[in-house]
């Protein structure tokens, strides 16, 4: 579950970052570093801006101040094109897939292969096979169009998608949303398994405590128009917080941690 020591540094570096909407600041200097290597979950109450938070990661919103350094470089100041080509090293999963109803699941993975890393169709189709398999889904799946698949396949083909172009960093808008508890366990046990053998980062906006007490190395908690806390689960647990602690101490928090502990110990005496 842990990221290796070795690749401790850091691949995203935010400062000061301010967002704002008409009147409404969403963060106000906001500052977080992501390790490379490891799986951070982002958490917070509504109207945190989690989502936000990720979109001004990768591109589609610009803040009002700041900076956003990815792979030592900032972001905000390069030239379009180079912006651009950092960007490409980016997968994005958004919380509804947000697959092209219009096309293929293939098709849908080959479009990025062609738009971007300018392969032919045949090439491209291939590549997309190769992507679906390794997100879970059946050869089948490649065939069939979004309307066509259940809660689950949609999420497994955006991840196909966004793993499309081989990306360094995957970025998560609440993957196991919408999922039943042994779907959403599988693909939290998918995303660990793709982190260790690809050597991913991943970035995770999520509600989910399983998947929190499950895969995450790090957990930061958006509050008070900033980053409150980054750390690891324990610290972040026992931080002195109103929020935190009905969230991480409540019901669903202490159901969480003893069903994560409990399977470490059938793990242990397997």
């Amino acid at each position: 579950m842990k990221a290796q020591a070795n690749v401790a540094d850091n691949i995203i570096e935010v400062r000061d970052v301010r967002n704002q909407f008409g009147s409404q600041v969403v963060h106000d200097a906001l500052d977080l570093d992501v390790r490379r290597g490891e799986i951070l979950s982002i958490v917070g109450g509504s109207g945190t801006g989690k989502s936000v938070l990720l979109r001004t990661i990768v591109g589609l919103n610009r803040p009002r101040a700041g900076k956003v350094r990815v792979f030592g470089e900032d972001l905000l100041a390069l030239p379009p094109a180079r912006r651009m080509a950092v960007e490409r090293r980016f997968g994005v999963l958004f919380q509804k897939g947000a697959l092209f109803s219009s096309l293929t699941v293939a098709e849908n993975v080959a479009l990025p292969l062609i738009e971007h890393a300018g392969l032919g169709a045949r090439e491209a189709a291939q590549l997309a096979a190769l992507k679906i398999a390794l997100a879970g889904l059946p050869a089948l799946a490649g065939d069939k169009y979004p309307s066509d698949l259940s809660g689950g396949m949609v999420k497994r083909a955006a991840l196909a998608r966004a793993l499309a172009l081989d990306p360094d960093i995957l970025f998560l808008d609440e993957p196991t949303a919408g999922l039943d508890p042994i779907g959403a366990a599988a693909f939290d046990q998918l995303i660990l398994t793709l982190r260790d053998a690809l050597g991913l980062t991943v970035f995770i906006v999520t509600h989910d405590l399983d998947t929190i007490y499950t895969i995450t190395d790090r957990v930061a908690v958006l509050a008070q128009k900033k980053v409150l806390v980054n750390a690891g689960l324990d610290d972040v647990a026992a931080f002195d917080d109103a929020w935190i602690r009905e969230y991480f101490h409540g019901p669903r928090g202490r159901a969480a941690a003893q069903a994560v502990s409990a399977a470490a110990v059938r793990t242990e005496n397997a």
